[in-house]
């Protein structure tokens, strides 16, 4: 799925739909949220599985704001120290 494509999204869709957005075949996905393991939250609405989408965006780190669909990463410690110019 595209970032514009995850962005549209309503506020929880099917298991299918979210199993789209992280690589997971329809049968993964359903195995993986019966055993609560889906890589976000579900929630059970009688026989079907929906996925929040608020949810299922922080985990893959879409946010309207980036436009690579990956989040920002604060640098660490070790990064800041080799960040510097020797002259």
């Amino acid at each position: 799925m595209t970032r514009d494509e995850l962005l549209a999204l309503p506020a929880s869709v099917d298991i299918v739909t979210a199993g789209r957005a992280f690589g997971i075949g329809r049968t993964t996905a359903y195995a993986l949220a019966r055993a609560g393991e889906f890589p976000c939250h579900t929630i059970r609405a009688g026989r079907a599985y929906r996925a929040v989408t608020a949810d299922l965006l922080r985990v893959l780190r879409i946010t309207p704001e980036n436009s690579d669909g990956a989040g920002v990463a604060a640098p660490t410690p070790s990064d800041e120290n080799t960040s510097h110019h020797q002259d």
